[in-house]
């Protein structure tokens, strides 16, 4: 097992995923469907696994506002009601810290995170690490990942991280509207390295905003899997894991509870 990766015992009880909710004052209708989720279906889950980019921009610890605040408080009220949640970063909100997590009651897992569901070794990650074809978006992630960077960059005040945010923000805008899709989708090579790398026949991650299952038989390995999380915008996206095994399910507000009762306690 590599030593860089936490492992975390996943009996076989209902399990829920998600990223890339992109949480923002800007779009209120994400982050009432996502409220009414962690009222309705996250309850009746053991464990909830949030693979990145909950927020569309996180500043700091210390930068909360009342909309980052009603968002911890609901984590809190479902940490209360006995569901453990873990939280990823993603490219959007890696300065989260434990600040975040002591009000919220996630815990901070790394990427990736190796965890077992029903006896059998997965591989969570928010995925932009896997996005090698993309060298500038990779020299901009090692950049920000790096703890002397963000040391600094938490040394300025909230109002000077929320411009540079904003400009980081137009820069990939630009960026983003020259390159080809393919770019910024996940290499085959990288995939198969990092499962490799964990020994895991299943891959679990967000970021490319691209859901779906892909059976993969690289090698002549039957069995392989990667499953990719959606986005959220009017529809929401969830992994669930229960004694049914893992499917992939969307849902807007309308869904909401019958997606809900079919979730097992």
């Amino acid at each position: 097992m590599t030593p860089s990766a936490q492992t975390r015992q996943v009996f076989a009880i209902t399990t829920l995923f998600i990223s890339d909710l992109h949480l923002s004052e800007e779009y209120p209708e994400i982050t009432r469907l996502f409220l009414s989720f962690l009222r309705t279906c996250a309850p009746r889950a053991r464990q909830l696994y949030i693979l990145g980019d909950l927020f569309e921009a996180w500043l700091g610890d210390d930068a909360g506002d009342s909309h980052s605040d009603t968002v911890i408080n609901a984590l809190q009220q479902l940490h209360r009601q006995g569901t453990d949640i873990a939280i990823m970063h993603g490219n959007r909100d890696f300065l989260l810290g434990q600040g975040f997590c002591d009000q919220s009651g996630c815990r901070l897992i790394t990427d990736p995170t190796l965890i077992e569901l029903d006896g059998k070794r997965v591989l969570l990650s928010h995925g932009d690490i896997l996005c090698t074809d993309d060298h500038d978006y990779q020299k901009f992630r090692r950049q920000v990942r790096d703890p002397g960077f963000q040391k600094d960059l938490l040394a300025l005040s909230v109002q000077q991280r929320r411009l540079q945010a904003e400009q980081y923000r137009e820069k990939s805008r630009k960026a983003t509207r020259m390159k080809a899709q393919d770019i910024m989708d996940v290499n085959a090579a990288a995939v198969e390295q990092m499962m490799d790398e964990y020994q895991v026949n299943c891959l679990i991650h967000g970021h490319t905003h691209r859901p779906a299952v892909h059976i993969l038989e690289d090698k002549g390995i039957d069995g392989r899997q990667r499953i990719v999380l959606g986005d959220w915008g009017q529809t929401g996206s969830v992994l669930i894991h229960d004694r049914h095994g893992l499917h992939l399910h969307s849902f807007d507000v309308t869904t909401l509870n019958k997606l809900a009762e079919s979730i097992a306690k």
